[in-house]
Parts: C-alpha cells; structure tokens; sequence
C-alpha cells in the first residue's frame, strides 16, 4: 500500500467551492446578472424618480410596466399593474398594443410572459441575475433523470406532473411533454384534483412544501401517502417500493423566503400579541401551516386583510416587503411581519429604482435590454401545461 503525504505545515488548496464561498472567486454560471452600456444611475441619485417618469412618459403605450407583489415600493409606485407571477403574465398578454413589457420580478416570470404574449412584444427583465432560487432547484437534466428513475418503477405511464409556476420555461416545458399541468398557489388543490383523474399518482416540483399542504390539508392524502424525491441523491433517495407505495412524489425544492418560518415563530407571535391571527402562505413548511390559524395565497392573503375587522392584529408569513404594505395600507389593523428576522426575496430585490430607470431610458433611447426569449420548441410544451391550466374548472 503506497500512501501519500504532504509535509507538515502545508494546507491542502483550496476547491472553487471554498473559494467561492470565501468571497475569493466568482462562478460565472450561478448568475447571469445585468450587463449595462455603460453605468446605472446611481442609487442616490435625487432625480431617479423623476427620470423614470419622464422615461415611461416619453414611451406612453408602447410600454407596460408589471410589479410583482414583492417588489420595493419605489418600484411598485411606476408599475401599471400588481399581482403575483401567472396574474402579471395573463395581464401582460392582455395588453397587445404595448411594445415593450418591463416586467418587474424574477426570471420565470418573465418567460411566462414571453410565452404568453405575442411575437411583435418584447419582455424587458431589469437586472438578469433576479431569478428565484425555487426554480433553480429543478433542472431539466434533473427532472428527466427523475422520470427515467420513475420509468424503472414501472410508474412513469401512471404518474401526472404538476408544476408549480415558480418554475423554469424548461420545467413547464417537461410538463406539457408529458401530460400535465402547471398551477399557481390558488389554484393547487384543482389542479391536483385534474391530475389524479388522469393518473395515479402526481410528481409536484419544484416547491415541495405547497404540494405536501396541498394534498394532506385539502385533499386528504396522508403524510405517509407523499414521498420526498431528492434530485442529489442515486433514484432521488427513494427505493422502487417506496415509488410505487406513493401517490405524492414531491420535489426537494423550497422557497427560501417561506422556508425560514419555523413554529417557534408562529408561538412567539403569540406570546408577544394576545389574539393575533396568524396567516401565512402555503410555501411554508407543513408544521407552521398546521400551526397558523389560517393559509392561502398572496391574493388570499390581500382580500384577507381587506375584508379584516378593524382593531384586528394580523401575524403575516409571506415576503417583507408584501408585509410592510399591507400594514401601510390598514393603519386601522395591526399587522406585524411573522419573524423578527427581516427576510425579503433578496433576488426580488435586485429589481431596484437604478435598474428600471435604466432599462426605460434604455428603450427611450432605441435600446431594448435584457430581453427575455423562450425558444419556440420550449414554449409549444410549456404552453401547453399552461393552458391545461387555464383550462381548469
């Protein structure tokens, strides 16, 4: 046996990894990020609010500016429209006279509304590194490495995918390849309940939390009924038996904002607000929606508060910036933030006042940045999952 030694005092070199983690080096591939002929406008610049005015005023129709519901005020406040991610692309599609679509979000949201909109409008993503690390869970070498696991099951002819619209073009495209349907946090429970009319058993991805809620808390399937396929692990972690035992093949993917609530917070909350109700999304884990005393959607959770008595107290689980408005808005109500941790959508957030100002100036001047384009194989199938969806009762 032949070893090796190094002599006493030498470290072993760093990996990339390390490296990257350090702060030492850059990884080109982890995000695309925003390229800018020249500077952006810098983020003290006392004119930004009136130059991204001027600049939506010169474009007038041509332009249509979406919001999504996590997005900074300052943002929000030149936004034509605001909703969650499926409302802001059907509002998109809607408006076909409008040149350019800004549209203020993450990038899977803006494919969407590439998809859905027509081939003379072009999608403008204001900085290219705000994607949605949910989405970057599945990748579509992944999810097919999934279902070749599921095809040796003897399950792949039985199972129906669902993807949640927090998803890449190429999910929802593997989607519409293969049967299924996309569904948004409103619409989980329809979506799942179409999916076991035509199979037996559904594959949610990416977010696994919205599935295993979904499906034990409306639709009665047990905990014990919903699997956990781990794409970093030799046939997702899962025995054949354990496939075929299942009716629920849930993804390992999480959103980074929801996960972070745990129960500790939910009795906190409690304790610190006698006869708060506490309301959060179904993207958090099972344990703190089973603890909260109510759950649903953005768009839930904002009918919610309108519909509130006055003198009410209000713990919310959803993204900060959501939370900050909804307390702005019912000063009557007391609303507070579910966690005393700030936790914003840190890539929602690279979606500032500098980068629209930016991109609308850019198209005042001629220039159309950051155009987001779903290669037309891609969209024919994810248009399809799409419109599965659209389709349901």
């Amino acid at each position: 046996m032949t070893t090796t030694t190094e002599p006493y005092g030498t470290d072993p070199a760093p990996s990339p990894l390390a490296l990257l983690l350090l702060g030492r080096e850059a990884d080109p591939n982890s995000e695309r990020g925003v390229e800018c002929p020249g500077d952006l406008p810098a983020a003290s610049d006392p004119d930004l609010v009136a130059r991204a005015r001027a600049a939506k005023e010169k474009l007038g129709d041509r332009v249509f500016v979406l919001g999504h519901h996590y997005q900074r005020d300052e943002v929000i406040e030149f936004a034509d429209v605001t909703g969650d991610s499926f409302k802001l692309a059907r509002d998109a599609a809607a408006r076909p006279e409008a040149e350019y679509i800004v549209f203020c979000g993450v990038h899977f949201m803006a494919e969407s509304a590439d998809i859905l909109t027509s081939e003379r409008q072009r999608v403008v993503l204001p900085d290219l590194a705000a994607g949605c690390s949910m989405a970057d869970m599945a990748t579509a070498e992944q999810v097919a490495e999934c279902w070749d696991v599921l095809t040796d099951a003897g399950i792949a002819d039985a199972t129906v995918p669902v993807s949640y619209m927090n998803s890449s073009a190429d999910i929802k495209a593997f989607t519409g390849r293969h049967g299924g349907t996309i569904c948004t946090s409103s619409n989980a429970k329809r979506a799942l309940e179409w999916a076991f009319e035509q199979g037996e058993k559904v594959l949610f991805l990416p977010d696994q939390h919205l599935g295993r809620n979904t499906a034990v808390l409306e639709m009665g399937i047990s905990l014990d009924e919903c699997v956990l396929y781990n794409p970093h692990k030799p046939n997702g972690g899962l025995t054949a038996e354990q496939l075929r035992d299942a009716k629920m093949i849930l993804w390992r993917g999480h959103c980074s904002v929801h996960g972070r609530f745990s129960v500790q917070s939910v009795d906190e909350v409690r304790e610190r607000i006698p006869g708060v109700t506490v309301l959060v999304h179904p993207e958090c884990k099972h344990e703190v929606v089973t603890a909260a005393d109510m759950v649903g959607s953005t768009e839930y959770i904002i009918k919610a508060l309108d519909a509130a008595e006055p003198g009410s107290k209000w713990a919310i689980g959803t993204e900060l910036n959501l939370v900050r408005r909804l307390a702005g808005a019912h000063p009557d109500k007391e609303v507070v933030f579910l966690d005393r941790t700030v936790c914003f959508c840190s890539t929602m957030n690279r979606i500032d006042l500098p980068h629209l100002v930016w991109a609308l100036e850019s198209l005042v001047e001629g220039r159309v940045p950051n155009v987001i384009t779903v290669d037309a194989e891609t969209e024919k199938y994810a248009k399809a999952a799409l419109d599965r969806m659209l389709a349901l009762p």
